[in-house]
């Protein structure tokens, strides 16, 4: 009876007796099945050829390889996922695999932190990250940029950025105030910019100031009250502060957001504690060891980059050695009027922050 006849669901052909398999619950030919399908070598399940995965080697299912298969990222070679290298949220073979980090060696990815190497004698520690754009996340300028920097011990390591269009993020051990300003920083910075790479000169680059918190107080509440008096001290000079950073309001917004105006250092404290700003605040408190001053826009200029340093430093003294109604008192005026120091007045003056005489003054870079 017509019911009782069987059709090929590949080709149509209509099945004499016995003569066909099954395929994913479908009835096949046998001719059809012999020519058009293959089997999985992982599960052993029957597919369409068409429908194979895998590579001229191995036959997969689509379940097999999107479950236990990926592909190097460079060469594209098929790989079981016991058997793939990761590096940067990428898939490697393990030739490729050696042969970017051989490229990368000098460069690290961006969640590395080595254990921290302390220099200068002092209380108080600055590590900075210094981000520089332009002329690419390249091992070879960072191995020149290293034989400079690290010419005795490690001073300064570098890692890749994914906010950088074609760079990298130069970053520091801890050192002393007066560690950085001895150490070889004006020839990182001619060498940097012999390369080719630009800082200020980019819409991407940053220049972050760590301080380690314990230089604040002994304790974790006397910690948090100075910091609170910081937080005050910002926003209370926010204008003056967005100036000095070099930052378009937009980007101190994007990169370094405020806050937001209180009327006592405790309030602000606590707002800070509860913002969403995450790490992107101008003063990023997410560190258990460190505060972060966010503020600045990257240099490649000896002088500018040594004021921000210095106006970190400043800032914290303040907040130390003030009472809370006292750094509420604190103006614009009587804040610079206490600065001793030679590259920061300079820069001061430069940006119209200080005594507005006329200075010579160079472009950033």
């Amino acid at each position: 009876m017509e019911e009782n006849k069987l059709y090929c669901s590949h080709c149509g052909a209509l099945i004499e007796g016995d003569d066909y398999e099954e395929v994913n619950g479908e009835i096949v030919c046998t001719d059809c099945y012999e020519h058009h399908t293959t089997t999985c070598e992982r599960c052993g399940s029957v597919i369409w050829t068409d429908d194979s995965y895998g590579d001229e080697y191995t036959t997969l299912c689509r379940h097999c390889y999107e479950n236990h298969y990926t592909r190097c990222s460079c060469c594209d070679a098929l790989l079981h996922e016991d058997d793939a290298y990761h590096l940067d949220g990428y898939d490697y073979c393990s030739e490729c695999y050696h042969d970017e980090v051989d490229r990368n060696k000098s460069i690290h990815d961006y969640g590395y932190k080595p254990e921290p190497i302390f220099y200068g004698d002092s209380s108080r520690y600055f590590g900075v990250e210094l981000e520089i754009d332009g002329a690419g996340k390249d091992s070879y300028n960072a191995d020149e940029i290293l034989s400079i920097a690290n010419k005795e011990n490690e001073h300064i390591y570098i890692k890749g950025d994914g906010s950088l269009d074609d760079g990298m993020e130069l970053v520091t051990h801890p050192m002393s105030l007066e560690y950085h300003k001895n150490y070889q920083w004006e020839e990182i910075m001619k060498k940097a910019i012999s390369l080719g790479y630009r800082s200020h000169q980019t819409s991407t680059c940053g220049l972050h100031i760590h301080v380690n918190r314990d230089s604040l107080g002994e304790t974790r509440e006397e910690q948090d009250e100075v910091i609170s008096r910081i937080l005050y001290f910002v926003e209370h000079h926010w204008n003056e502060l967005l100036k000095f950073s070099r930052r378009s309001e937009y980007s101190m917004n994007r990169w370094a957001a405020r806050y937001g105006y209180e009327h006592s250092p405790k309030a602000i404290l606590d707002k800070a504690k509860k913002g969403n700003n995450g790490r992107y605040a101008a003063v990023n408190l997410m560190n258990y060891a460190t505060i972060e001053f966010r503020m600045f826009r990257g240099t490649l200029k000896y002088n500018t980059f040594i004021a921000a340093l210095q106006l970190v430093n400043m800032i914290c003294d303040v907040a130390v050695y003030s009472s809370d109604d006292g750094i509420a008192k604190i103006s614009w005026s009587n804040f610079v009027a206490g600065i001793k120091e030679p590259e920061l007045i300079q820069y001061l003056k430069e940006r119209q922050l200080y005594v507005n005489d006329a200075v010579n003054t160079s472009d950033d870079i």
